[in-house]
């Protein structure tokens, strides 16, 4: 009997949050002895060699959502998987749509992975509205709706008018696991690396919701007070502006913006301290990334993910979104006080991706875990 067969939908396999965790969950699916379909609409992005080679990769063939639906109609018509996770709109609802349209039987799962109402793209009236109306008309017909934290569980409910109870929290697989992973940091970085002064680090791509901008004038607050140099691993269409930033403040020599590293471990590893400046988040799974290798967290408190991930700042300080002077503040504390990292590593356990991964399939595949379940005990 061939192996049980599970479907991640994603556009593609940019160096995003989402993709990071699919790739997460994909690989550990393998692993338990399951098929796993990566069906993307392009098969592209930097992070396609991190897929375990057992994960067949399925490209749809299509540039724009609007052309999605035959494809994956198609799709699922032939391979019939036994369940699809589809992520982030507008693929959840396609998936639903898709299904109905297709007679596929099997389950679909979807996930949203940001707080919609914070989300810049959900601010043009009429995409907000596309956005509504479509996830009120269709992800009650899906199998499980789950979102990345509870404050993105409940943002997502209130904003599209969703019955209570529909949307699921379900947190992100983000340690990683039992990779072997590079320790040595590339060359090019020992400005950053090495030295006396202590050793800041942001990760994301450059753009809007991140509120980078900041973070630099923080630390063109802090330098003043301690020995500090702060590395941005991303890309974007914002870097000019970044760019401009930095030599605005004076901070050439102090921030630095090396491009996109596939692998961060070891400069989380590194790091005497990492700060997430977004203004929304759905998880923040660097986050929890950086308390995975025991490194102190600065965050700001945005919905949502970071205070949930920090226990309510256990775990990291929170500080209000956009405020420049108490972000510098709780930066200088953090890096004069001492920190418990066992702690901190031992809080990133409970989202190690075998943990999660079995979550993930207590939804997509309620049945077959049933039976793998009882079989072991």
């Amino acid at each position: 009997m061939p192996p049980t067969k599970v479907a991640i939908l994603l556009p593609d396999l940019r160096g995003g949050g989402a993709e990071r965790v699919c790739i997460h969950l994909a690989n550990a699916f393998v692993a338990c002895g399951l098929a796993v379909d990566m069906v993307l609409m392009r098969a592209e992005g930097e992070l396609l060699p991190q897929l375990d080679p057992r994960v067949r990769v399925i490209e749809l063939g299509t540039k724009r959502v609007r052309h999605l639906l035959r494809p994956l109609m198609r799709y699922l018509s032939e391979s019939q998987p036994a369940a699809l996770l589809a992520n982030m709109w507008p693929l959840t609802v396609l998936a639903v749509l898709a299904r109905r349209m297709s007679g596929y039987s099997g389950r679909i799962v979807t996930v949203e992975h940001i707080a919609w109402s914070s989300c810049h793209v959900a601010r043009k009236w009429s995409t907000r509205m596309a956005v509504k109306t479509t996830m009120r008309w269709l992800l009650p017909k899906a199998d499980a709706v789950l979102a990345v934290s509870r404050g993105a569980a409940e943002d997502m409910t209130r904003f599209a008018g969703l019955p209570e109870g529909l949307v699921r929290a379900q947190y992100n697989p983000v340690t990683f696991g039992k990779q072997t992973l590079s320790t040595e940091l590339p060359i090019g970085v020992e400005h950053w690396s090495q030295g006396p002064h202590k050793r800041l680090l942001a990760v994301g791509e450059f753009k809007e919701q991140k509120d980078f901008p900041t973070l630099i004038a923080a630390v063109a607050i802090l330098k003043d007070r301690l020995p500090v140099r702060l590395l941005i691993l991303g890309k974007g269409d914002g870097r000019p502006h970044l760019e401009e930033l930095i030599l605005r403040h004076g901070l050439q020599g102090v921030v630095f913006l090396p491009g996109f590293f596939p692998d961060p471990k070891p400069f989380f590893a590194r790091a005497d301290l990492f700060v997430l400046s977004s203004e929304y988040e759905g998880f923040g799974n660097v986050v929890a990334e950086a308390l995975e290798q025991g490194t102190p967290v600065v965050s700001t408190d945005c919905p949502s993910g970071p205070r949930e991930i920090l226990e309510d700042g256990k775990y990291g300080a929170l500080v209000a979104v956009g405020d420049i002077d108490a972000m510098a503040m709780a930066m200088q504390q953090s890096l004069q006080s001492t920190h418990d990292t066992d702690a901190l590593k031992a809080r990133a356990r409970d989202f190690a991706i075998d943990k999660i991964a079995d979550q993930y399939l207590d939804h997509l595949l309620p049945k077959w875990r049933a039976r793998t379940s009882k079989g072991g005990q």
